[in-house]
C-alpha cells in the first residue's frame, strides 16, 4: 500500500480536528449525560468517545492509509514494553515532581481529573489505556509522523509530532510530560516502523500509571 505524505498545515490541522472531537464529546458529557443520565453517564460517555474515535480514525484512513498490525516484531513489542516502563520510572518518579512545584494549579487540575477517573474505574481503564492510546498513536505516529517523515524527513517530523502531541493534553504539567513521551514514542516508531509497537507502550505506560493512582486511592481510602 503506497502511503502518502502530508504538511506541516496539514498536521496541525488533523490535531485540531481530533482536539475539537475530544471537546465535543466532554461537552456532551458535562452538559448532558451527566445531568440526564447520571447513572449511566459513563458508559453513555465511553460508547460516544468510540464512535467518535472510529469515525474520526475513518476519515484518517482516507487521508493516508493507515497500518496498524504491520511490522510487529518481537523485538519491537519488547522495546515497547521497555519504554512503558521507561516512561513511568522517567515522568511519573523523576520529571512529574518538579512540574508539579513549578505548576501547582495543573497539578490540582490534574488530581481532580484523576479524582474523576477514580469514580468509575472499568470506563475510566478501557478510555485511558485503550481507546487513547488506539487514537493518539495512530494519528501521532502513524498519521502525523509518518506522513511528515516522507516530506521533511525523520529529525523535522519527530520534532513537530511530538509537540502537537504534547498540545493536546489540557494543562502544563501533562503537556511538558506529553512532549518527552512524544519524542520517545517518535523514536520507537523510527525504530520500529510500528503503529502497533508505539500503542502498546503508551498503553501499557498509562496502564502502569492508573493502576499506581488506584493503589495509592485505596491506600489513602484505608489509612
Amino acid at each position: 500500500m503506497v502511503q502518502k505524505s502530508i504538511k506541516i498545515q496539514t498536521a496541525v490541522l488533523w490535531t485540531a480536528a481530533y482536539f475539537g472531537v475530544m471537546l465535543f464529546y466532554r461537552f456532551l458529557d458535562i452538559t448532558i449525560w451527566r445531568k440526564v443520565v447520571l447513572a449511566y453517564a459513563q458508559w453513555i460517555n465511553l460508547i460516544v468517545l468510540m464512535v467518535c474515535f472510529c469515525g474520526f480514525f475513518q476519515l484518517m484512513k482516507r487521508r493516508r492509509p493507515l497500518q496498524i498490525f504491520s511490522h510487529i516484531t518481537i523485538t519491537g513489542v519488547l522495546l515497547a514494553a521497555a519504554c512503558a516502563v521507561l516512561f513511568y520510572l522517567l515522568m511519573d518518579l523523576c520529571l512529574d515532581p518538579i512540574w508539579e512545584s513549578l505548576f501547582p494549579q495543573s497539578e490540582q487540575e490534574y488530581q481532580d481529573m484523576m479524582d474523576g477517573l477514580i469514580q468509575s474505574p472499568v470506563t475510566s481503564l478501557l478510555q485511558v489505556c485503550v481507546a487513547a492510546p488506539v487514537i493518539e498513536e495512530s494519528l501521532m505516529r502513524g498519521f502525523v509522523l509518518g506522513g511528515l517523515k516522507d516530506t521533511y524527513g525523520a529529525g523535522t517530523a519527530l520534532l513537530v509530532s511530538s509537540l502537537l502531541f504534547a498540545v493536546l493534553h489540557f494543562n502544563m504539567v501533562q503537556t511538558l510530560s506529553a512532549l518527552g513521551c512524544g519524542l520517545l514514542l517518535g523514536l520507537l516508531y523510527l525504530k520500529t516502523n510500528s503503529v502497533f509497537c508505539c500503542i502498546l507502550a503508551h498503553s501499557g505506560y498509562n496502564l502502569i500509571s492508573y493502576l499506581t493512582t488506584i493503589a495509592s486511592y485505596v491506600d489513602e481510602v484505608a489509612g
